[in-house]
């Protein structure tokens, strides 16, 4: 259990007030009410229109994009008994039938207090504005429902519900508003009309409104089956544990937001959030105390935007409209809301963030995920318990820390890997190019006698040729027509800067080998135009596994060349672009059984 907190001060300035405004304002209309002769008939017409108003709270109509909780009828038999019986009346039924079926539903004292009180004003502010509006025509009828609908909702019931959620989540009242306006305009300007009919029944033959008992049934009772078919989606699309999106949903939804941003031409920014060493709790305190903690960040990332558990320890949050600054700060918002989290025997615990903004970063939604994944790891390595929004200096240098931050060979190859894999994500290759050219350059190497370390040292180099091209817009790596000489510059130039993030990080001879890979055997190449035997030869070996890889695979714009073409060609090319040693070595592994002739001039 989480330790008992006090409601926060600026949700109880909100509450505070309209609970008082609000008991008075029942207890006047109840006082009002009494104080006026009443027939039977008065009576009943009251305690019908109450227990409509009951019954309809007690069966939400769901709407889409509302939420479980949907709208409710009730909205109809307010605004009918305001006109019918007058404002006393109104209040009361606005008021009581909300108020005895959320008590019977046990929801927390103090939401039944602020909502019943919330409905209360709604009425009497309604009822003492259409007090004003006399007449009775055909005319006035529809002006006192539309002030009366207008006051009661859109102006007093709407303003209350948007000061409390945005108390409570650090949202602007705004935003909140205007979402709600756009969610529930239609349901509220169909219910309206429908306590325009009630009201025209009534006032003809009150028997006759039981006419109009048979169509609201039919719609609560379709859309209670509709209800339980979109709960049922909404169970295959949610975490079981936490009543967030699944992953599946988080995927889905983030291919959506990122049409209507592309449509709309603004930004999204995706958090990903990452639960600092859950692992730790589980083993301390058990999993069951592991899922109560996880549900309690669950519950401070709902308030930040919409929310998703990926997976384990792993959650997403989407905030569309939201550039860098703004996602920033949401996403600092949840870190210090989790951190403030006392979870009884557990104590603190804490999450790290990352953060990406699409368009000014990720283009597409896998990219955009490794971007945020990206700056969510430097977060856990600067420290935890913090945000990182995504910097691409700052990132890839953290990547590559990771080859030299830990003993373990195994780590290192999969850190470079993943290098290698953001790379391939960028390029016109399709597949993993970087890490084939790893894989052949590790058979040549061995095919020529390489040691065991030797091979795999050569591997990592291979995986990690193409790093400079991090560095390259993808537009330019994709382009399927010929390259200005402005976009030819920096594609000539990703040795040096792959051999720049390599350096100073003690991966010798690895950045030697990724700035002299396109040195030529004859010295034409770049970027030192050394020849021969001058070139080291982890890097002609790359030379030659990355020309093979480059002609046998497919691209968006070329066929792949056959296996035999390929060595045919790196044949004619032995001796003037190519170590020809190096090319015997890759025919003779690739086709060991009839080895190409490659002659040495």
């Amino acid at each position: 259990m989480t330790t008992p907190a006090a409601i926060p001060t600026r949700v109880l300035a909100v509450v505070a007030p309209v609970i008082v405004a609000g008991a008075g304002a029942f207890g006047f209309a109840l006082f009002r009410y009494a104080d006026a002769p009443r027939s039977a008939s008065d009576l009943a017409a009251l305690l019908g229109l109450l227990a409509s108003m009951a019954l309809a709270e007690r069966f939400p109509v769901p709407v889409e994009g509302m939420g479980a909780g949907g709208v409710t009828l009730g909205f109809v038999f307010s605004v009918s008994s305001i006109i019918l019986l007058g404002w006393p009346a109104g209040v009361i039924v606005a008021t009581g039938g909300p108020t005895f079926t959320h008590l019977l539903q046990r929801r927390p004292l103090l939401r039944v207090a602020y909502n019943g009180s919330m409905f209360a004003l709604s009425a009497l502010a309604a009822g003492l504005a259409v007090e004003h509006v006399h007449g009775s025509s055909a005319g006035i009828l529809v002006a006192r429902v539309v002030l009366c609908g207008f006051i009661y909702y859109w102006v007093v019931n709407l303003v209350l519900i948007s000061a409390v959620l945005s108390a409570d989540s650090g949202r602007s009242f705004f935003t909140i508003a205007r979402e709600n306006i756009t969610q529930t305009t239609a349901p509220f300007a169909f219910m309206a009309s429908a306590a325009l009919t009630l009201i025209v029944l009534w006032q003809r033959e009150p028997a006759l409104s039981i006419a109009l008992v048979g169509p609201l049934l039919a719609i609560a009772l379709y859309q209670r089956s509709t209800f339980k078919a979109i709960r049922a989606m909404r169970l295959a699309l949610t975490d079981p544990l936490t009543g967030l999106g699944n992953h599946r949903s988080f995927h889905e939804r983030l291919q959506r937001e990122l049409v209507v941003a592309e449509e709309e031409g603004t930004s999204l920014a995706l958090c990903l959030v990452d639960f600092d060493d859950l692992k730790s709790v589980n083993d301390r305190f058990g999993h069951p105390v592991g899922d109560l903690v996880l549900g309690q960040v669950a519950s401070r990332l709902r308030q930040g935007g919409e929310s998703f558990r990926l997976g384990g320890d792993e959650f997403a949050v989407l905030l569309p409209r939201q550039d860098e600054r703004q996602a920033t700060a949401v996403a600092r918002s949840i870190v210090e809301r989790v951190a403030a989290l006392d979870v009884e025997g557990v104590g603190p615990v804490t999450v790290s963030a990352g953060v990406a903004t699409y368009p000014t970063q990720g283009s597409g939604r896998d990219e955009l995920i490794r971007l945020a994944d990206s700056a969510l790891y430097w977060a856990k390595k600067d420290g935890k318990n913090r945000v990182r929004a995504y910097a691409a200096e700052s990132i890839f240098r953290a990547n590559l820390e990771q080859l030299t931050d830990t003993p373990d060979r195994a780590a290192r190859y999969r850190a470079a890997e993943s290098l290698a894999k953001a790379v391939d994500e960028r390029d016109a290759y399709t597949g993993s190019h970087s890490q084939r050219v790893g894989d052949y350059s590790a058979r040549i190497a061995r095919r020529l006698g390489a040691d065991e370390p030797g091979v795999e040292l050569t591997r990592l180099a291979g995986n990690l040729h193409d790093l400079g091209k991090l560095a390259i817009p993808e537009d330019v790596l994709r382009k399927p027509n010929t390259l200005s000489e402005a976009e030819r510059l920096p594609i000539l130039r990703h040795p040096q800067i792959g051999f720049r993030m390599l350096e100073s990080l003690g991966v010798d001879p690895v950045a030697e080998w990724v700035l002299h890979h396109h040195e030529r055997w004859d010295g034409a190449g770049y970027p030192n135009r050394l020849a021969g035997d001058q070139i080291p030869l982890g890097a002609r070996i790359i030379f030659v596994a990355d020309a093979y890889d480059a002609m046998t695979s497919e691209r968006a714009y070329r066929q792949a060349v056959p296996q035999r073409d390929a060595l045919a060609e790196l044949e004619r090319c032995a001796g003037t672009q190519f170590d020809p040693a190096v090319v015997k070595a890759l025919s003779e592994e690739l086709l060991p059984a009839e080895p190409l002739r490659v002659s040495a001039g």
